[in-house]
C-alpha cells in the first residue's frame, strides 16, 4: 500500500527544476514506510489512536512526541515525526513495535477504503496473489498525481513445493511488520480468506541500491469459509453432486445433437448459449490462446506502431528501438550499444542487469536517460523518463521493453520537447496526460482550500483563547451569573440580600509607607498581598467586591446566598492574617500588619455603570463593616455584635470580647476580636492540605429577593422601611451629599442614593497624595438612603 495524498504543484515544479540542474538522477520519492511523507499517513495514525485508545491518549502521545495537533493531507512532513509517534505509542501503551506496526497496517487498509480508494483497491486482482503483484502498478499510476511518493516493492514467488513467498523490499529498516497487517486485512475483506504470514528471512542486499532491506514472508492462505463447509459434507452429498454434474453434461450433449443445421441464421453467441447453461460453466477457465505460425507485421510497421519500445539481449545490447526513442536519444541508432549506457533504472531500484530485471518482471519499470549521453542541445532540457513493461522472449533470448513517456502534465510534455503527436494514438498516455492535468489543477485547488481551512482553525482556536481571557477578566470583575447576563445583552436587575457578612481590611501605617517609598515598591507590595488574598477567595468561596488603595472588601453570601456566609468570611479573615505575614514592608523589611473588620446584615446589590460596570453593595451594613475596620486594632480581626451572634452559635471559633467602644455614627457598640478556628489548622485555612482548593462545595439556596416577583404589599413595606432608615441616617449624619426623596427608591431600582465618607476626619482618611492616589479622589463607600 502507499500513502495517498496531495502535493503543492508549485513547490514540486521548483524542486524538479532544482534537481535537474544539479544532475540528480531518479525520482525523489517518499512513501508509506516513512520518509518525507504526506500528512495522510500521520492523519491515519492519529485516527487510529483516537479510535482505539481515545482522544486523551492521542493528546498525551502528541505532546510526548512533540508534534503538531493536526496534519495537512497535502503537506509533506519529515519521517522523524511519524517515527517519534510510533516510538512514543510503544512506550505509552507498553507494547512492542511489532504489535503497533501490525495494528497500523490493518487500520491503514481500512483508512484507505474510507478515504475513497475502495473501488480502486478491489479491482487490482481477482485473488490475493494478483492483488499483490499489481500493487507496484498501482503505485506507478498514483505517482502521476502524487510525485513525492515511494512505496515499497512487492514480489510474489511460487515455489515448486506449492509454497508462496512474498518478497518485500524497502530502504527503511524495521518497519516490515506493517506488511502482515495490510495483507491479512486485504485477504479477509476482499477475498474472504485467512492469511498467515511467517518471516523466513531478513537481509540486506547490495543489489537493491535504494531498498536495502529484503524480507521474505511465507504466505499461507486458508480456503474460503464456503469451501471449507462444503468439504465437511457427507459422502452422500458429494456423490449426489457428482451425479448432478453428469446429468447436466448429458443434457448439454443432447442439445448439441438436436441443433439445427442453419449456422448462418444463428449468431455464434446463440450457439454457445444453447450449449452452455448459464451459471453451469466458465469458458474463461478452459480458454486456450491461438498463435499464428509467423508474425504478420514487417519491421518498419512494428517500429512505427510502437514508437517507444526497446529490444535488448541478456547482455543489455540493444537490438532495435522505436522511431521516437531514436529521435530523442539518437545514440540508440548506433549498433552494438548497451542499454545501461544511455539509461538508468529509476523504479524498481535494482541493479541494471538481466537477472535483476527478471526478478521484478511483474513490476512496472521506469527508465531515465543519462543527461551526459544526450546531444548538447538537449542537455539543458528536462530528461526523458520512460515507463512500461518488461517481457522476456525465451526463444530469442531477448527482453522487450514496451513503454511510453512518463509525463504528469502538459507542462512536462512541453519541457521535454514532446508533443501529443509523438505518442501513438493507441497509447492511453495521451488520455492520462490530459486527465492528470485536470487532476493536478484540482489538487492545487484542494491544497489551497485545506490550507485556508487550517488557517481558519488556528484563527478560531486563537479567538477562543482570547475569548477565554476576556471572560476570565470579566468574571474577575463581576459575578459569573451577572457577567453571563450582560454578555447576552440582558438588563441585570438589582436584588436584596437579607443576610450576608462583609469584610474590610487595610494596611497599618500605609500612609507612612507611601510617603517613604517609590511608587513601584508600593505596587509590588500591594500586588504580593492582593495575590495571596485573591487565592484565599477561591479557597473559602467568598466574593471579592473591590480594592481601593490598601483597602480590600469581601462579602460572603453575595451574590450566591449561603447559610455559611459568616463562617466563610471568618476563615478568610484568619487566612488574611497568615498571608499578610508573608509580605514585608519596603521600609522596615518586617511583615506588614493589617486591620480587619467584619459585620453581618442585609444589603442591596446591583450592577452600576456602563463603560466599566461594577457589582456594588449598598446599605448600612457596608458602612458598619467599614467602621469595624477603621476602629480596629493592628493585626486583629474586629467583629461586630451581629457577626459575633452568628459565629458564637457555630462553636468552632475562639472569640474574645473587646468591650464597648464609640463607633462614629453608631454610638456605643460592644465589639469582639476573632482569634482563631478551633477545628482547622493554619494549613487547612490556607488550603494547603491535600491540594484542597475550596473549603465549601455545597450548593446553596438562592434566597435573593427577586424584585420582579414582589407583591405590592411587600413593596410598600420596603418603601416604609427605607423611609424610616433615611430619617434615622439623616439625623445622625453631620455632613452628607445631596439626596433625593426615598419614595422613589426600592429594592428593584438602585438609582437614587447618597454617598457617605467612610473616614470623616483628615486623620482617619489615610489615602493621602503619594504618587499613587490623588487628593481629588476620596475613598467612599455608599450607603442607601
Amino acid at each position: 500500500m502507499t500513502d495517498i495524498g496531495y502535493y503543492d504543484i508549485s513547490v514540486w515544479r521548483e524542486r524538479e527544476r532544482e534537481r535537474e540542474r544539479e544532475y540528480k538522477f531518479g525520482i525523489r520519492t517518499v512513501g508509506l514506510w516513512f520518509g518525507e511523507m504526506y500528512g495522510f499517513i500521520n492523519t491515519c495514525l492519529k485516527s487510529l489512536v483516537i479510535e482505539k485508545f481515545g482522544e486523551e491518549n492521542w493528546e498525551k502521545l502528541r505532546l510526548k512526541a512533540g508534534v503538531q495537533e493536526t496534519f495537512l493531507t497535502y503537506e509533506i512532513y519529515d519521517d522523524l515525526i511519524t517515527l517519534r509517534l510510533v516510538q512514543e505509542a510503544c512506550e505509552m501503551l507498553d507494547v512492542s513495535s511489532e504489535v503497533v506496526l501490525k495494528l497500523f497496517g490493518e487500520y491503514f487498509f481500512s483508512f484507505c477504503k474510507m478515504s475513497g480508494y475502495d473501488t480502486m483497491l478491489r479491482t487490482l486482482g481477482g485473488n490475493l496473489v494478483e492483488f499483490i503483484e499489481n500493487l507496484d502498478a498501482l503505485h506507478s499510476y498514483l505517482a502521476l498525481s502524487y510525485e513525492a511518493m515511494n512505496a515499497p516493492s512487492f514480489r510474489v514467488e511460487r515455489m515448486d513445493d506449492g509454497r508462496i513467498l512474498l518478497h518485500y523490499y524497502s530502504d527503511r529498516k524495521g518497519l516490515y511488520h506493517i506488511v502482515p497487517g495490510i495483507i491479512e486485512a486485504v485477504a479477509k475483506d476482499f477475498f474472504d480468506s485467512e492469511v498467515t504470514m511467517t518471516i523466513l528471512n531478513q537481509s540486506e542486499e547490495d543489489e537493491c541500491t535504494g531498498k536495502k532491506e529484503h524480507v521474505v514472508f511465507h504466505m499461507v492462505q486458508k480456503e474460503k469459509v464456503a469451501k471449507r463447509k462444503a468439504q465437511k459434507g457427507s459422502e452422500e452429498e458429494k456423490q449426489a453432486e457428482k451425479e448432478e454434474k453428469e446429468e447436466t453434461m448429458k443434457r448439454m450433449k443432447a442439445r448439441y445433437a438436436n441443433l439445427q443445421l442453419c449456422p448462418r441464421k444463428r449468431s455464434p453467441w446463440e450457439i454457445v448459449k444453447s450449449i452452455v447453461m448459464l451459471g453451469q460453466g466458465n469458458l474463461r477457465q478452459s480458454f486456450t490462446p491461438s498463435y499464428p505460425k509467423r508474425l504478420w507485421i514487417e519491421e518498419q510497421a512494428f517500429c512505427n506502431a510502437f514508437p517507444f519500445h526497446i529490444v535488448f539481449d541478456e547482455n543489455l545490447v540493444v537490438k532495435h528501438t522505436g522511431v521516437n526513442i531514436q529521435k530523442f536519444v539518437p545514440g540508440l541508432q548506433t549498433a552494438g550499444i548497451r542499454l545501461d549506457e544511455y539509461f538508468t533504472i529509476v523504479h524498481p531500484e535494482v541493479t541494471f542487469n538481466i537477472q535483476s530485471i527478471k526478478k521484478f518482471i511483474n513490476s512496472q519499470f521506469v527508465l531515465k536517460t543519462r543527461r551526459e549521453m544526450l546531444p548538447e542541445i538537449q542537455q539543458n532540457q528536462a530528461t526523458l523518463k520512460l515507463r512500461g513493461q518488461m517481457m522476456w522472449m525465451e526463444s530469442l533470448n531477448c527482453m522487450i521493453y514496451l513503454c511510453s513517456p512518463k509525463l504528469r502534465s502538459l507542462q512536462e510534455l512541453e519541457e521535454r520537447g514532446l508533443h501529443l503527436a509523438d505518442i501513438a494514438q493507441h497509447d492511453t498516455t495521451r488520455d492520462l496526460i490530459l486527465l492528470n492535468q485536470q487532476r493536478l489543477a484540482e489538487i492545487e485547488l484542494s491544497n489551497q482550500l485545506e490550507r485556508k481551512k487550517e488557517e481558519l482553525r488556528i484563527l478560531s482556536r486563537n479567538l477562543e483563547i482570547e475569548k477565554q481571557k476576556s471572560e476570565k477578566l470579566l468574571y474577575a470583575m463581576l459575578p459569573t451569573h451577572v457577567a453571563n447576563q450582560l454578555k447576552e445583552g440582558k438588563r441585570v436587575a438589582a436584588g436584596e440580600f437579607k443576610v450576608c457578612t462583609i469584610l474590610f481590611s487595610d494596611v497599618v501605617t500605609f500612609t507612612n509607607i507611601c510617603a517613604a517609598c517609590e511608587p513601584i515598591q508600593i505596587v509590588n507590595m500591594l500586588n504580593a498581598m492582593y495575590s495571596r488574598f485573591d487565592r484565599l477567595t477561591n479557597i473559602h468561596n467568598v466574593y471579592k467586591v473591590e480594592t481601593i488603595g490598601d483597602a480590600y472588601m469581601v462579602v460572603g453570601g453575595v451574590p450566591v446566598p449561603t447559610e455559611t456566609h459568616a463562617e466563610r468570611v471568618a476563615n478568610f479573615a484568619l487566612g488574611m492574617k497568615i498571608a499578610a505575614r508573608e509580605v514585608t514592608s519596603p521600609i522596615t523589611g518586617q511583615p506588614i500588619q493589617i486591620r480587619v473588620g467584619l459585620h453581618t446584615g442585609s444589603v442591596l446589590a446591583g450592577v452600576v455603570g456602563d463603560k466599566m460596570p461594577r457589582y456594588c453593595l449598598f446599605g448600612d451594613t457596608v458602612n458598619t463593616a467599614s467602621r469595624m475596620e477603621s476602629h480596629g486594632v493592628p493585626d486583629h480581626i474586629h467583629v461586630s455584635p451581629f457577626t459575633y451572634s452568628v459565629l458564637k452559635d457555630k462553636g468552632i471559633f475562639e472569640i474574645t470580647e473587646r468591650g464597648e467602644i464609640e463607633v462614629k455614627g453608631k454610638g456605643l457598640m460592644r465589639t469582639y476580636f476573632l482569634l482563631k478556628n478551633l477545628q482547622k489548622s493554619d494549613e487547612q485555612i490556607m488550603g494547603l492540605v491535600d491540594g484542597e482548593t475550596c473549603e465549601y462545595q455545597e450548593d446553596t439556596e438562592d434566597v435573593t429577593d427577586d424584585p420582579k416577583e414582589e407583591s405590592p404589599e411587600d413593596a410598600n413595606c420596603v418603601r416604609k422601611e427605607d423611609k424610616k432608615m433615611e430619617e434615622e441616617v439623616e439625623n445622625e449624619k453631620s455632613h452628607a451629599s445631596s439626596y433625593l426623596q426615598s419614595g422613589k427608591i426600592s429594592s428593584a431600582h438602585l438609582i437614587q442614593f447618597d454617598v457617605t465618607p467612610a473616614y470623616d476626619s483628615p486623620t482617619d482618611f489615610k489615602h493621602l497624595h503619594n504618587g499613587l492616589h490623588s487628593r481629588s479622589i476620596s475613598t467612599k463607600f455608599c450607603s442607601i438612603l
